[in-house]
């Protein structure tokens, strides 16, 4: 792999400096971060407030470090740009190796080990769950943490609430369900758990920092196991609802649908994609055998067509699945394949805003927007689609200069994404943060957009040069 990133390094160079080029005509706000250390994870957090020109939101990353200085969880504030508020200008002027003044550090936790992924709870966004190399789900109260330095030999935060059940370490798969307070993870013992916060409410019941005096209970009605961590070790831990098995290699991501807080899919090393009911006992209620042709590492099920579940491999594909026409053991069928990445697909996720609309991200350095509506229909926008694009493929964010590790639509602001990436191939170390917007030109229907036009035309002819 590092080789492979030396070896395109002189096309990355060349192919970032055209993109950084056309940032004023393609994007309506774009923010650039530097990151001393990278994030393995990026969320959207609650809106804080709404202004004139911009809003001020959460944000949660993590700083992944060689160990000189503590792993961190980061609480940052991000002021977000409104539509049609920035100017090009401004917006294409921007230092690589610089801090955006639009993000500011706003809390540190010190994390017991590396945070690989970040998850906020949808009925409060200040209660998120962090994955780290133990087999334990952190559970964070992020308002309530005290702020802490980050230097060496500093103790641990305390997580307000340690969920346990794994047996193995669990690294990357992580949901929270939409309906309920559940959490869903999954491991290197191969198995999905789930767990409900509400089976040990003490601690994320008070907003005070106050930690409970009560024992730690377990739902399951055992003794828990003891954290990962020692010096989590005081903290209260909860065991499971459930133990799902199924897999028979790593689980590399989970998703609850978006309806239903006892259904729920995962996805793993072994290329399947299972379905599961938690009311339906702990055996897979429908096993695709090969998704993919090859480990699958990012599953997203979409929350305005709960038919419709997306899946990103390694293989370098996207694909969309229909629920209603999957065959347990046999070979699942896919609705379409997204081929347009070079490397191995990393996230997937669909936008807030439109069903059709989705998100992936990949080694290569690209982040893609795609529409599976357009696909098979020959009449895509000329100005939508780039020659020899795969089809559906509309917008290809080009920011970053090595693999795209995560990204997130934003709720509050739907068509606005943060991203980041792991630098460490390209730069020797150090991430990048970008939240962007692309032009509303882009995605809007183009009868509005062809009115829009009609109405510069005058001014759009008098600045052509004449040939």
């Amino acid at each position: 792999m590092r080789e492979r990133g030396k070896a395109v390094q002189p096309s990355v160079d060349d192919r970032y400096t055209q993109w950084k080029s056309l940032v004023p005509v393609l994007y309506d706000w774009l923010a650039n971060h530097n990151l001393v250390w990278p994030s393995l994870s990026c969320r959207w957090g609650p809106q804080l407030e709404q202004a004139t020109y911009k809003n001020r939101q959460r944000l949660y990353l993590s700083e992944q470090t060689d160990g000189s200085v503590p792993n961190t969880l980061v609480i940052a504030n991000c002021e977000v740009v409104k539509p049609r508020v920035a100017a090009a200008e401004h917006i294409s002027q921007f230092n690589e190796e610089a801090r955006s003044p639009f993000v500011k550090k706003f809390k540190t936790i010190i994390h017991p080990g590396e945070v690989n992924r970040i998850r906020e709870l949808p009925q409060n966004a200040k209660i998120v769950a962090t994955h780290t190399d133990s087999p334990d789900v952190l559970i964070w109260d992020v308002e309530a943490q005290p702020n802490r330095h980050a230097v060496l030999g500093a103790a641990d935060s305390h997580p307000d609430l340690i969920l346990t059940g794994h047996q193995e370490n669990a690294e990357f798969a992580l949901a929270m369900c939409p309906s309920d307070p559940f959490v869903l993870s999954g491991g290197k013992d191969k198995s999905v758990v789930l767990w409900s916060i509400k089976d040990h409410i003490s601690t994320l019941a008070e907003s005070s920092a106050a930690k409970s005096p009560a024992t730690p209970a377990s739902s399951s009605g055992k003794q828990p196991a003891k954290a990962g961590n020692e010096k989590s070790s005081d903290s209260p831990t909860v065991g499971p609802r459930g133990v799902y098995q199924g897999h028979e290699d790593t689980v590399e991501d989970v998703q609850f649908c978006p309806s239903s807080a006892q259904e729920f899919c995962s996805v793993g090393d072994d290329a399947c994609l299972i379905l599961w009911d938690a009311r339906a006992g702990t055996s897979p209620v429908i096993k695709v055998e090969k998704a993919h042709n090859a480990d699958l590492h990012c599953v997203d099920w979409n929350p305005h067509d709960e038919n419709l579940i997306l899946t990103g491999s390694a293989d370098n594909s996207v694909r969309m699945f229909d629920r209603r026409n999957l065959t347990s053991g046999g070979v699942g069928t896919p609705v379409y394949k997204f081929e347009g990445h070079k490397a191995a697909v990393l996230c997937v996720q669909w936008s807030p805003d439109r069903a059709s609309v989705f998100g992936s991200a990949a080694e290569d350095g690209f982040l893609n927007v795609w529409d599976h509506e357009k696909v098979g229909k020959k009449k895509e926008r000329a100005g939508t689609r780039m020659p020899n694009s795969p089809p559906g493929l509309f917008f290809q964010h080009a920011g970053h200069r090595d693999k795209v590790v995560d990204f997130h639509w934003n709720a509050c602001d739907p068509w606005t994404i943060v991203s980041v990436s792991d630098d460490g191939e390209s730069t020797g170390g150090g991430g990048t943060l970008q939240i962007w917007r692309m032009s509303d030109l882009l995605y809007r229907p183009e009868e509005e957009v062809l009115a829009e036009m009609e109405n510069f035309k005058s001014h759009i002819l008098q600045c052509t040069p004449a040939s």
